[in-house]
């Protein structure tokens, strides 16, 4: 049957990835984007998922177009890079209001309906760097880690209603956030892979659409690293 689906920042990389699989599953998908068109054939809301109300306008909208949502990508995210003696208190908050505060805002709202059907799917874009630890990224790597113990407190809480719960941790893909990095700097991060390449966005959406499918049935609370054995041992 065809479901509801919501991905957070679905617009583009690995958000887009994503919400392009499951919608060729067959799936009614919309995403949240904060400003432009969005993708050709998705249905696409204007959402700032910092904000209370915009999340609950973008959830209504989604609802008059496709129904409650069954299936919830968290994916929104973003990056204020520095390192963490010269850190503001700006650039740690930003990331983790919208990364890891914004997550839990739209996990809350999409469970409501959820727990009536006794039946959904959370899925929480996490990164190999929320368990490795990443240098210029405290605040990224602590948000992301963040919605390891998230997504893990709800597997508890929901999973007698049918909920599961889950985290996708990938590594570097060829997104438009790698194409802005040195190329030095990548071919070392390349080097400490040890499949020896990045991955291709549709290997991430590849995880998560598992997590989403019915043959996860019976997978709640779990961390799937798709990062090409950077995070092994971590």
């Amino acid at each position: 049957m065809s479901r509801s689906v919501l991905v957070t920042g679905g617009n583009r990389g690995l958000g887009l990835a994503v919400a392009r699989a499951l919608a060729a599953d067959g799936d009614r998908v919309a995403v949240t984007h904060r400003s432009g068109p969005a993708p050709e054939g998705l249905f696409g809301v204007e959402c700032d998922v910092t904000d209370p109300e915009s999340v609950e306008r973008a959830f209504k909208q989604v609802e008059t177009e496709q129904g409650p949502v069954q299936v919830l990508v968290a994916n929104a995210g973003i990056t204020r890079d520095g390192m963490s003696v010269t850190m503001s208190d700006t650039q740690f908050d930003e990331v983790l209001q919208t990364n890891l505060h914004a997550a839990f805002r739209v996990a809350r709202r999409a469970v409501m309906p959820m727990l009536r059907a006794r039946s959904g799917r959370l899925v929480f874009v996490s990164s190999v760097n929320a368990l490795r630890g990443s240098a210029g990224q405290a605040n990224y790597a602590a948000s992301k880690a963040g919605l390891i113990g998230l997504a893990r407190s709800l597997a508890r809480e929901l999973g007698p209603r049918g909920i599961t719960a889950n985290v996708v941790a990938p590594g570097y893909a060829h997104t438009d956030m790698t194409a802005a990095i040195d190329e030095q700097i990548l071919a070392g991060i390349t080097a400490q892979i040890p499949l020896g390449r990045l991955a291709a966005a549709e290997e991430v959406a590849a995880a998560v659409r598992f997590l989403a499918s019915d043959a996860a049935a019976y997978v709640t609370g779990a961390v799937l690293p798709v990062d090409g054995g950077l995070g092994m041992g971590h």
